[in-house]
């Protein structure tokens, strides 16, 4: 199976994709879209996926540096990404007939995946607000799927971002980070065949940041909340959206997101 994903995203609030800069106030934003593409096959008798996907982005970002008001107007193609992903109990690789018995009398399923973050993105050493970060991020992760009633079923993943260093950053200082853990949690209740509603969370902590040997005092520890909604148009064609917003905010991330995307599936 194959999946392409054509995506739209709109943040607002206090977004800024790096919590050691000096900047405070901030209102953003910002506007992404972006292209996916997902194929399924099998790995050692178990269904496995690899994901590729592509951003771009524009909007605006204002606050103060150091008490002065500023503005960055910026559009380019953000960091690509990179998902392979495993399943590792519970959902060996499947025809189409024993797909469809799956999801007749769904079981708990297991699996791992690993993200990794290529510093593909624009990016200029010059400027505080960019779109790519300049470095390599991966993260590992486990993920499970309970089904505890015929429609209702309780999806769990925990992982850890790690990070190598942006050696151009502002300045031309050396910035080193470290990991972050992510949780996210969602309880999903599934109406009809590819027809479901979600109510999602967050928890990631971690990230303190070194800026050229400096530790600075910008430990996250933020959570967000929201929920999602997945249409069917036919076997083939499927729309999603999504909202969600800061729940709890120490450092940066009080803001929301609506996100709209279309999905097409094919064999």
């Amino acid at each position: 199976t194959k999946v392409a994903v054509l995506g739209y995203q709109f943040s607002t609030g206090d977004i800024v994709t790096d919590p050691s800069l000096p900047i405070a106030g901030v209102d953003s934003s910002i506007h992404l879209a972006q292209v996916l593409y997902q194929q399924f096959f099998a790995v050692a008798g178990r269904t496995a996926s690899l994901q590729v996907n592509l951003p771009y982005s524009w909007g605006t970002t204002e606050g103060l540096v150091d008490g002065q008001y500023r503005r960055r107007d910026t559009s380019g193609f953000g960091d690509v990404r990179a998902r392979f992903s495993v399943n590792l109990r519970g959902a060996p690789a499947m025809d189409g007939p024993q797909f469809q018995a799956l999801r007749a009398a769904p079981r708990t399923l297991v699996g791992a995946s690993l993200t990794v973050q290529a510093p593909t993105g624009d990016y200029d050493p010059d400027r505080l607000i960019n779109i790519g970060t300049h470095r390599w991020s991966a993260k590992p992760a486990v993920g499970a799927i309970w089904p505890f009633r015929p429609t209702w079923a309780l999806e769990c993943e925990a992982g850890v971002w790690v990070f190598g260093d942006n050696d151009d950053f502002v300045g031309g200082v050396t910035r080193e980070q470290d990991p972050v853990l992510s949780t996210e949690v969602h309880l999903v209740k599934q109406t009809r065949a590819g027809f479901w509603v979600s109510i999602d969370a967050n928890y990631y902590a971690g990230g303190r940041t070194t800026v050229d040997g400096t530790l600075r005092a910008d430990l996250q520890r933020n959570s967000r909340a929201g929920a999602t909604l997945s249409i069917p148009v036919d076997r083939r064609h499927v729309l999603r959206f999504a909202f969600s917003t800061g729940l709890v905010v120490e450092s940066g991330g009080d803001y929301d997101i609506f996100t709209a995307s279309y999905l097409y599936a094919w064999h």
